[in-house]
């Protein structure tokens, strides 16, 4: 089949990971192993997406530095196109720090987020070539609040299916009248608490979730809808088809937590791109989130034969 191809709008970050040698302890000193790797939700998508031979342009900010000019190189390598990333001098890649412990679970995290100033300049000037030239679009929407009205209010115009991925939910919780111009929402069940006003989802069942998510989509406008659930896998709702239902998590060793959100976002939305029904895509999220979390890095291995 003819593959189509997706543009990925959003930030880079690198990751520097703590990996507690034994139980860790927040008060006290934790030996263990510390590693730096590239990050980013939406550069995460990116790569996802090559390794497993989508097509994909990434659209973002790369910096003029000896990290960034590594970030450009190994996204090259791997058949990112960049023609849309820019360079800035400085502060154009945001930093992630986050402590894991001997099982895998995140225990503490930080972030320095990059400047999108320079960005927001760029797609004002070129955000209809960029629109004109995707099949598909990915933004992360919390970049901006003129940034995601900009490129939502654009790709509606063009005809051109969005999908948004969180970041910090800053602009998701403020502007949620613009998911209503996307094609599907993926957020994990803290977040959907949070935009739906319902700290308690996160004690919910699967099949409890499923009874909320049907009538809390409905009532919000949105197409559809994904809610990840950890251990406990992942619920989804599809409005145009009003089917719902349950993904069961593919069973893994786990080795590292951090990108699991990413690659489960990644895999759904491959497979709704390559046409399959809500309730496959999800099968292909979980399957690749499974990958990214049995190994130590943020992204999914290299899967050429993923759809086969």
């Amino acid at each position: 089949m003819s593959l189509e191809n997706t543009v990925v709008i959003g930030t880079t970050f690198v990751d520097i990971k703590g990996f507690a040698g034994g139980d860790y302890d927040p008060h006290g000193r934790n030996l263990g192993t510390v590693k730096m790797v590239h990050g980013g939700v939406a550069r995460n998508v990116a790569e996802n997406f090559a390794n497993v031979g989508m097509p994909v342009s990434f659209v973002g900010m790369l910096e003029d530095s000896a990290i960034g000019r590594d970030v450009e190189r190994y996204l090259r390598e791997i058949g990112v196109n960049l023609d849309h990333a820019i360079k800035v001098p400085d502060n154009g890649i945001g930093i992630w720090m986050v402590i894991m412990d001997a099982q895998g679970n995140q225990v503490g995290a930080l972030s320095r987020m990059p400047d999108v100033s320079f960005f927001e300049k760029y797609l004002s000037a070129h955000g209809e070539e960029i629109v004109s030239g995707a099949d598909n679009i990915i933004l992360e929407m919390d970049l901006n609040e003129r940034i995601a009205e900009q490129m939502i209010c654009l790709a509606e115009k063009a005809h051109k299916p969005v999908y948004v991925i969180v970041g910090n939910l800053s602009v998701i919780l403020a502007r949620k009248d613009l998911l209503r111009k996307t094609n599907c929402f993926i957020c994990n069940e803290i977040e959907a608490g949070k935009f739906f006003d319902e700290p308690t989802l996160t004690d919910y069942s699967p099949e409890e979730m499923v009874s909320f998510l049907k009538k809390a989509v409905q009532k919000s406008g949105i197409s559809s809808m994904v809610v990840t659930m950890g251990e406990q896998g992942a619920v989804y709702y599809d409005g145009e088809t009003e089917t719902a239902g349950i993904c069961p998590p593919c069973p893994t060793d786990v080795i590292d937590t951090s990108g699991a959100g990413d690659a489960f976002f990644s895999g759904t939305v491959m497979g709704l791109i390559r046409k399959f029904p809500l309730s496959t895509a999800v099968q292909y999220g979980a399957k690749l989130a499974s990958a990214t979390i049995s190994r130590t890095e943020t992204s999914c291995p290299v899967e050429k034969d993923f759809f086969h």
